[in-house]
């Protein structure tokens, strides 16, 4: 039972339960109703995309705790998994089980050469994640950015999976509806990128010590933790604009 809480810990369940809903709402609230006759065709393959999309990020925070070890030992000595519950050895394990997971199930139910978008998207995916844990964090903004872009990516990958990559090359006879659904898209991912940032640089002025002790040049480390605060204070200003 305390290797699963472990495990469950190093997935970071609650960002996966996240995901989940954030696919969810956007499958069941806005493209079901926009495309009533999509029932007909069943929700199997949008259950797959979730699927995918849950693998790949559990692979991401994995292999994440895994080169950030020496980092946590300093922010949160008492919640570090990988050596201290968890091997390393296992931890590289199940990295590659659940990076291997997400793109075969996407396999499944997506056509490769139709959908090549989603499985190009899988992929790069997992890379972007390996690199942010092993350089792009480190960098001032780029991590933060990286991060952000994956997280309204998980809406993105819900609205593209609705199409082949010959409808998106090619598209033709694109109705109001379509259009609305695109924008929509755009607005709840837009939404999720924002919302992402400000997390990121609130984690950032969390993880100083350890991010400075090993030169990592965050936000609160490059800018101070006024500057970054301002920048906080700006980004949730622009939320409050756009819900009013």
């Amino acid at each position: 039972m305390k290797s699963l809480i472990h495990f469950l810990r190093l997935v970071r369940w609650p960002n996966l339960l996240f995901i989940f809903l954030a696919e969810a709402l956007f499958h069941f609230c806005i493209y079901k109703p926009l495309y009533p006759n999509a029932a007909l065709t069943g929700d199997d393959p949008f259950y797959f995309i979730v699927a995918t999309s849950i693998c790949i990020a559990a692979a991401g925070y994995i292999i994440n705790d895994y080169f950030d070890v020496n980092i946590d030992q300093v922010n949160k000595p008492k919640m570090v998994v990988v050596g201290a519950h968890i091997s390393r050895r296992w931890v590289i394990f199940w990295h590659l089980v659940l990076s291997m997971a997400g793109v075969y199930l996407s396999l499944i139910v997506f056509p490769f050469q139709q959908y090549l978008h989603i499985h190009f998207s899988n992929l790069a995916t997992i890379f972007i994640l390996w690199f942010y844990s092993t350089n792009f964090k480190r960098d001032f903004l780029v991590g933060n950015v990286v991060i952000a872009v994956l997280t309204a990516w998980t809406i993105g990958v819900v609205y593209f999976s609705k199409f082949t990559l010959l409808q998106l090359v090619h598209p033709t006879n694109m109705l109001p509806t379509d259009l609305k659904f695109f924008k929509l898209m755009l607005l709840y991912s837009s939404f999720a990128f924002i919302l992402t940032l400000i997390r990121e640089a609130l984690k950032d002025m969390e993880d100083m010590g350890g991010d400075e002790k090993f030169g990592c040049k965050t936000m609160p480390i490059a800018w101070g933790l006024q500057t970054t605060k301002v920048y906080v204070a700006v980004w949730l200003m622009v939320i409050i604009l756009v819900l009013t």
